[in-house]
This record gives C-alpha cells, sequence and structure tokens, in this order.
C-alpha cells in the first residue's frame, strides 16, 4: 500500500483558518460568478466605532450560511458588505482620545476635528474587517462601502434635496430626545428607559378669582415628578369624567412662584387614579403634555437651555441654574410658601443617553424632520400584499404597530461627524437646500454677493443607512449591479431596529427605486449574556468573537473591555464582573465551533444567554470530524480514485443504510435551510455525523476492512462509500463550518475526479445523488437496537467487552428472522457474540433480558452463582422502585397536593408512577 494523505495529528483551527481564508479572498471566490439566478445580501453594516460583539458575529454566520449555500447551489451570489459612520457614537470615542491628550474638539473646530475622526475609521475598519475574515464571512471585499464615501455621500444629498423639492423634508421646532451633556437630539432607539427611585411632589395651585372645589377649597393639588418645570406649566387637566374637577373646567388656577395664570381643561388623557387627578401640562417639556398642548391650542414655553440650565424664560433668581439644582430651590420656595402638601417615595421611569447615561430632556427645539406618512403607507401596502415578509411572520405585528402609528421623522443632529445637511441660509435667514452651494446658488438664481452659511447639523446615522440595499449598489446611477440584485433577498437583522432600519429602508427604497429593498427578512434572536442582559459596550459585557475562536486570558480581556470607554466610572464594575466570570480566560475553540453553537441555537425570533460551554461542546464536534477523517483517508490508497458509475451490492446492507440515511439527512438540511431554521440544520448534521456516521458506520467499516477473508468488492465497496459519504458530509457541512471543512476536502479531493479548487466551489449536495432504501434503514436499525440492548447487558453484568457472549433470542416476529438472516454476522461482530440462537422451544435458558418489541434478547448465566447476583441486584433495583412508588403514591393521594399544586405538576406525577409500576413489573418478571 502507497504512503497515504494525512490530517494533522491533532485539530488545531488557528492552523488553517487564516490561510483558508487568504487563499479564498486571493483567489476571487467571493465575488459573484457563473450564469446562475442573482442571490444578494447586503451586511447590516456596522458602527466604525470599534470592535463586533457576539452578536454580529451571530448574524454573519447566518448570512454567510446562506450565501455559501446558494454559491454552492449555483445562484450568482453577491454579499455586500461595508461599515455605517456612526455618528454620535463615533463623535464620542474621538472626544475621550482627545480629551485623554488634553484637547478639546473646540479646539481643533470642525475640519481638524472632522480629521481626527476620518484617522479613527480607517484604524478601527481595519480592526473589523479583520473580525469580519475571521468569522468566515464570504463578502465581496472589492465592493466594500462606507456610508461616508464619496459615492454613498452623493446618494444621500440625492435622497435629501428631492424629499425637501417634493415637500417631505422640512424644518421646524418640535420636542425631540435632548442630551444635555452631548447637546444633540437622540432617537428613541438611543433612549434607555429604566424604572429608578424618586420623588412624588404633591403641589398646591392657587384657584384664581375667588374659584372654589367641591370641597371648599381655594385651590387643587398637582402631583409632580419634576417640580422645576413648572415654569414651563401652560394648563391643568383633569379628567372631564372626574366628579371632583367637572366643575372647574374652564376655570384658572395661578402658577406658584410666577403668577402665571393656567386653564384647567378636561382631556381624557389624564388617569384619575395617578397623583391628585389634576395633572400639570408643560408641552415643551414633556412628550405627553406636547400632545395635550397640540389638542387644546396650549402655548408652548421652553425653560431650558441646551446644556438643561434654565433660560431667561423663568423667575430671575432661577436663571443659569442646573436643572436638579434649580430642583431643589424650587422645593425649598415652595415650602416656605406652605404649597407642599405631601412628598412621597415613587418610582420613575427615567430617560438616559444609551452611551453617555446622561437623563434625557424632551426639549423643544429647531429640527429637520421627515413628512413619514406619503412614505409609510406604500410601505406598510409592501409587506401587507407579501412583497416584504417577515420571518418569523410575527413580526409583521410589530412593523405594522409602528407603522400604523407612525410620527414625523426627526433626521438632524447636533454633531461635527456625518453628513453636513445641504441647507445654506441668506442673513435673513432663508432657508437653500442643494445638492452643493454651486447648485444651490444656480437653483435659486442668488447673486455672488448674498452670503450663505451652510447648517451645521448632520443627518442622523439611520438617515443613510436607510438607503444601504441600493446606494451600496451605484444608486442614483443605473448600474449593472443595481439591475442584477436589487432587490436583494433577504436581511438579515435583529428585532430591536425594525423600525429603526427594516422599516425606512423599505420606504426609501420603494420611494427612490420603486421596488422593495429585500423580499424577506428574517429576524434573529439577540445574543445576551450569561445573566441575560444585552451586550453594550457601556456595560462592559460583550465577547470580541475572536476572543472565542483565539482564546484570551483574563488580564487581557478586561483591559479590551474597558478600552475606549465613554464613562470610565464603568470600569471598576467591569473588571470585578469580568474577574467574576471569566478568572482563567476564555479557551481557544474555533471559528467552526462558534459558528456551529450560533446555528445550533438560533430558534426562530428568540433570545437567548450565550455558553461557552455549548462552544466547547462543538469543538468536540469538530474533533469528532477530524479524526473521523483521519480515519478514513488512513484506510484507502492515495491511488483509489472513486468510480462514479460504481453500483452497490445488494448485499452491501450497510453501505445502503448510510446511503440512503445520508439522502435523509440532505433533505431535512435543505428544508430547514429554506425555512431559516439553522437549529435543525445544526441538530440533522450533529445527529448524522455523531452518531449515524461515526458511532455506526465506522465501527462497521472498521471490522469490514480488517476481515482476513473479506472480498475485494467488500472491501472496495466500503471505501468507496467511506470516501463518498464523507465528501458529501463535508460539502453539506460546509455553509456553516467552512474551515475544517475546506481543509478535509482538500485531503479528500485526489480521490475524486473533476473537483473544484475550493469546497465553497462545489455543488451543494442532492438527495437525487444517493439512493433511498428504505429496508436497509429499517434492517440496520433493527441491528442498532439490539447490539444496543446486548451492549447494555454486558455492561450491567459487567462483562469484558473482550470476552464473546451467547445470545438468545425468544419471541421474534418475522421481521426479526428475516433482519436476523441478513445482518446476523454483523451483529455478532459488533455486540461480541460469539453464538446467537433463536428459539421458539418451551424451554429457555436463565438470563438477563432486554426488551426489543415482543423480542426477547436475553445473555444467559454462565453460573448459579451469577443467576443469584443478578437476582440480588434486580432486587435492590425493585427495592428503590417501590420506593419511587410508595412517595409518588404518597403526593397524589394526598387531596391537598392534587387540588392546589400546578396541574402540570400534579400530571408529571402521575406519569412518574406510571412509569414506575412499569418497570416494577418489569423487574419483578426478570427475577
Amino acid at each position: 500500500m502507497s504512503k497515504r494523505r494525512e490530517l494533522d495529528a491533532t485539530y488545531v483551527p488557528q492552523l488553517i483558518e487564516r490561510t483558508a481564508y487568504k487563499q479564498w479572498e486571493s483567489k476571487g471566490f467571493f465575488k459573484p460568478k457563473g450564469d446562475g439566478l442573482p442571490y444578494s445580501i447586503v451586511i447590516p453594516p456596522p458602527n466604525v466605532t470599534g470592535r463586533l460583539h457576539l452578536g454580529h458575529a451571530f448574524q454573519q454566520t447566518i448570512m454567510d450560511f446562506l450565501i455559501r449555500f446558494q454559491r454552492m447551489s449555483r445562484s450568482k451570489t453577491l454579499w455586500q458588505t461595508g461599515t455605517d459612520h456612526a455618528g454620535i457614537a463615533t463623535q464620542m470615542v474621538v472626544t475621550e482620545r482627545l480629551r485623554s491628550e488634553g484637547i478639546s474638539p473646540a479646539d481643533l473646530g470642525r475640519e481638524e476635528f472632522t480629521q481626527r475622526v476620518w484617522d479613527w475609521r480607517n484604524e478601527a475598519t481595519g480592526a473589523i474587517s479583520d473580525q469580519i475574515r475571521r468569522i468566515g464571512s464570504s463578502v465581496d471585499w472589492s465592493r466594500e462601502r462606507f456610508t461616508m464615501d464619496e459615492g454613498f455621500s452623493h446618494a444621500v444629498f440625492e435622497v435629501f434635496v428631492r424629499l425637501y423639492d417634493e415637500g417631505l423634508i422640512y424644518r421646524g421646532k418640535r420636542l425631540v430626545n435632548w442630551d444635555p451633556t452631548m447637546e444633540t437630539a437622540l432617537s428613541d432607539l438611543e433612549v434607555i428607559n429604566e424604572e429608578e427611585n424618586g420623588t412624588l411632589w404633591h403641589i398646591r395651585y392657587p384657584l384664581a378669582d375667588g374659584t372654589k372645589t367641591r370641597d371648599n377649597l381655594d385651590y387643587v393639588v398637582v402631583a409632580t415628578t419634576r417640580p422645576e418645570t413648572m415654569f414651563g406649566d401652560t394648563a391643568i387637566a383633569v379628567n372631564p369624567d372626574d366628579e371632583r374637577f367637572q366643575d372647574l373646567i374652564g376655570k384658572s388656577a395661578v402658577l406658584p412662584l410666577v403668577g402665571r395664570r393656567l386653564t384647567i381643561l378636561g382631556d381624557r388623557y389624564v388617569d384619575p387614579e395617578f397623583g391628585t387627578g389634576c395633572l400639570k401640562i408643560t408641552p415643551a417639556h414633556d412628550f405627553n403634555d406636547n400632545e395635550i398642548g397640540a389638542r387644546h391650542d396650549l402655548d408652548e414655553i421652553n425653560i431650558f437651555s441646551s446644556s438643561a440650565c434654565l433660560n431667561e424664560n423663568v423667575p430671575e433668581r432661577y436663571r443659569g441654574l442646573d436643572r436638579f439644582v434649580a430642583r431643589d430651590k424650587v422645593i425649598e420656595d415652595l415650602n416656605q410658601l406652605g404649597l407642599i402638601q405631601l412628598i412621597e417615595d415613587y418610582k420613575v421611569q427615567i430617560p438616559r443617553g444609551e452611551r453617555t447615561n446622561a437623563i434625557l430632556e424632551p426639549w423643544l427645539t429647531d429640527q429637520w424632520f421627515v413628512s413619514i406618512q406619503a412614505l409609510a403607507d406604500p410601505a406598510i401596502k409592501a409587506v401587507e400584499d407579501g412583497r416584504v415578509k417577515f420571518v418569523p411572520q410575527r413580526w409583521e405585528n410589530v412593523y405594522f404597530s409602528w407603522m400604523r402609528d407612525i410620527k414625523d421623522w426627526c433626521i438632524s443632529r447636533q454633531l461635527w461627524w456625518g453628513h453636513q445637511i445641504p441647507a445654506w441660509y441668506d442673513e435673513a435667514n432663508n432657508i437653500y437646500v442643494g445638492r452643493n452651494l454651486r447648485e444651490v446658488r444656480e437653483k435659486y438664481d442668488l447673486a455672488p454677493e448674498v452670503k450663505l452659511t451652510q447648517d451645521p447639523d448632520v443627518l442622523e446615522t439611520w438617515f443613510s443607512s436607510a438607503l444601504w440595499t441600493f446606494a451600496t449598489m451605484g444608486w442614483p446611477d443605473a448600474t449593472e449591479d443595481l439591475e442584477k440584485f436589487h432587490p436583494t433577498n433577504v436581511l438579515v437583522t435583529g428585532h430591536d431596529i425594525i423600525f429603526f432600519w427594516v422599516a425606512r429602508m423599505i420606504m426609501m427604497a420603494l420611494h427612490f427605486t420603486g421596488e422593495v429593498p429585500f423580499h424577506e427578512v428574517y429576524v434573529t434572536g439577540l445574543v445576551r449574556d450569561k445573566e441575560g442582559q444585552k451586550m453594550t459596550k457601556t456595560k462592559g459585557n460583550g465577547l470580541d468573537p475572536l476572543d472565542v475562536i483565539d482564546g484570551i486570558d483574563c488580564a487581557d480581556l478586561i483591559e479590551k473591555r474597558t478600552a475606549n470607554l465613554t464613562q470610565n466610572r464603568l470600569k471598576t464594575s467591569i473588571e470585578k464582573a469580568t474577574r467574576k466570570e471569566f478568572p482563567n480566560g476564555i479557551p481557544a475553540y474555533g471559528t467552526d465551533a462558534l459558528r456551529f453553537t450560533f446555528a445550533a441555537i438560533a430558534s426562530p425570533g428568540s433570545s437567548y444567554n450565550f455558553d461557552l460551554q455549548q462552544v466547547e461542546g462543538y469543538h468536540f464536534f469538530c474533533n469528532k470530524l477530524w479524526n473521523a477523517a483521519k480515519f478514513v483517508l488512513a484506510n484507502v490508497e492515495d491511488d483509489f480514485i472513486v468510480d462514479p458509475d460504481f453500483v452497490i451490492s445488494e448485499n452491501s446492507i450497510e453501505a445502503r443504510w448510510i446511503l440512503s440515511s445520508f439522502r435523509t439527512v440532505i433533505v431535512s438540511c435543505r428544508n430547514a435551510t429554506s425555512d431559516y431554521r439553522f437549529d435543525r440544520f445544526a441538530q440533522a448534521t450533529y445527529q448524522f455525523v455523531w452518531h449515524e456516521f461515526c458511532d455506526w458506520y465506522l465501527e462497521i467499516a472498521k471490522l469490514i476492512l480488517q476481515r482476513t477473508e473479506a472480498e475485494p468488492s467488500d472491501l472496495e465497496t466500503t471505501r468507496t462509500t467511506l470516501l463518498v459519504v464523507f465528501e458529501a458530509t463535508l460539502r453539506l457541512l460546509h455553509p456553516l463550518m467552512p474551515f475544517i471543512t475546506e481543509e478535509i476536502w482538500q485531503k479528500f479531493k485526489p480521490h475524486f475526479n473533476n473537483q473544484d479548487d475550493s469546497i465553497m466551489l462545489m455543488p451543494y449536495p442532492s438527495e437525487n445523488s444517493f439512493p433511498e432504501d428504505k429496508n436497509a434503514e429499517k434492517t440496520v436499525a433493527w441491528l442498532k437496537d439490539v447490539v444496543t440492548a446486548i451492549r447494555q447487558l454486558r455492561s450491567t453484568r459487567q462483562i469484558s467487552p473482550a470476552l464473546k457472549v451467547p445470545i438468545d433470542l425468544y419471541d421474534t416476529h418475522p421481521f426479526d428472522d428475516e433482519c436476523l438472516k441478513t445482518v446476523g454476522p454483523l451483529l455478532c461482530e459488533l455486540a461480541r457474540v460469539d453464538s446467537l440462537n433463536s428459539s421458539e422451544g418451551s424451554t429457555r435458558q436463565l438470563g438477563s433480558t432486554q426488551l426489543l418489541g415482543n423480542m426477547k434478547i436475553t445473555l444467559p448465566f454462565a453460573s448459579d452463582e451469577e443467576r443469584l447476583q443478578e437476582v440480588e441486584r434486580l432486587t435492590k433495583e425493585l427495592n428503590k422502585l417501590e420506593g419511587e412508588i410508595k412517595r409518588a403514591d404518597g403526593k397524589l393521594s394526598n387531596k391537598g397536593f392534587v387540588e392546589n399544586a400546578p396541574v402540570e405538576v400534579v400530571q408529571k406525577e402521575r406519569e412518574r408512577l406510571l412509569l414506575f409500576n412499569t418497570q416494577f413489573s418489569s423487574v419483578q418478571s426478570q427475577i
């Protein structure tokens, strides 16, 4: 026998992964090729601010799976990649960096600060690109885009100008989420609302004009958690159905500390059960109050500056005070006036900025808005008529609930980093909008001496990312990519951005291309940490996927988690939590084990806690695959070539079984992929590789190959089957486990003719290439059951695996007899049986027994002593079962338990009792 091709003795993923990816990329395997139907996906552009976390790796695994599957299915695949400029996050990181160097952004000015951000972007993008490569993502790097590259920026300005010219973008004074530390508006996604301990103050507001309440009081009591905002009050609201205050509607009260008259109005928004039933209305500083104010045409009085200090619209003694300092001062002054009736502890929903942790203010400010309804209606219809489908479908309801109650979209941010709004103002504050300054002067016929100043604000990041599917493909130009690959096939994303990104992409694509951006939206679960918390940089609980792939010690993990924090106060708690969870760091598991873990837990739409023990388990699976490949290669000569026309003999029951079983697995995997059930794909492949192929077929093949009297045709059949099934298994697994399958496949490649350069270019296995043989499957299933039963008998009796034993079969049916004729010799080899007797006689040998259906499988006793030992063992088991029956029966006889315990608990106890009774009868019969 000639020298065989061998794999390394041990599976070390770090030795194969980088090399494989470099070869794939350098040879252009990721570019769209072939004449198949186009299939495209756009990567949700990761923020340029730093590094990817496990949630990104999870979604990229799913996308790469789909792309590799479609590529192997001969589709012309495009996976469009790129990054998002992440306005707020990036500006915060760079600002913090500058401050650590003793530099203020204001000292640099906008232009130089922006250049510093570009420098940071180039550094960060390299890190992200490396992560994407290490995860195995087969994106087309030649088409990589950035939301602020020249071409993309051109598309952004084009959209803004067109929407403005159509009357769908306007500038107006509206209430927004305002971060007083960053001094910018925020989207709802960047707001964290959490319940915190607070206070509810009950304040007396005097009634005007001698008005009295039904209780003959000359005041009403208003309950508020924010007394400092009372300077912006413009009314008091009560529920018109609240009998206590019906007589006061239309009357007036006096605003304490100010003296302004406030109308008392009726509005059904007011909850009579909250506080005192009287609600102060501050339209400029509360979103709900703002809607009430709009209904009743109330004034909007802004009392805060951009830094949340009180402004000139409050009494002079409070001007310039920080909002919380002002709160204390207001309470002190109200107390002195005897206007505080009650102070009570109260749980308050506090809005905080996701990145700064600052308490946000609803603040009235001039911003740019998209008039959204005209864009929303077609987007709603696109989902209603099935042009866009959500998987799982239930997420459509989330989409509809948002879209059918949509509000105009605030698209401006008070930042330096981003797409500066293409609007200019003259000295009279007139607005001129165009793609650039030259166009503005031509469009509006402005003389050269008219001085214009560009709006300093930038567009919110979601505005530009909403154009991602078509702007990355060259829009507004009519490019070949746009023609072929748009609409894309599927968007893979999380449910938390269905409105902020998914819906807006649908709106923008329909409006500007006339097409939906994608046909399906696969909504993944969210990867959470061990305690179920969302992984974020501010919490320091995220994991870099490379740390799971390559391993990392505890000190380096702490350093990574606390680098570039926007809130240094979090450093100590993050370090403490990391030391507790990863005292020894993280071992190196490799990419394929991590990817398999993601698929295995990818049940649709759910969220789950990430557990490294699962990754460890699938690392063992990779080892199993590696060792199986080594066995196959060790038993096949280098010059052995698989004959594509080879026909498996009818006598090769084990070959026909494994080929038919593999056919079933292919069908399961293809169905799981089309249904986006990656968990089922993982389950099916794991079951087949570990249990069917490795645990059974390899053992059978080993016996055949070791037979001294084996026929050459049997050896050829076995080697051919080993190669054919294992090579196809590698192709089956490749979309999920690209690296290990490529490395092994290259060693198998010489045994097949007409092979491509890479496994990723090979066709995905088809069930039509593997014969179905249900009879062989049933026969081998019987064989496995009998062998397993005999092995259990041997184990119970502690009989050495090296010792052959006799086995008697009783009460067999015709199917048992037929199987015995077909696989009897193989059964004896697998179970180490020296004599296999099938008898229907009345005289039966005493022995330990297992049941398979009605057939009794008996391992006779070699001596009376052995029989007595077995009786003793069974008697102990019987006594144990007797105790379990007594306990279960006692519970079910307890009326209190049956009536008060949950129904499912009672039912479970009944099932336990039935099982114990069945086992008791069986053991008693054996004795």
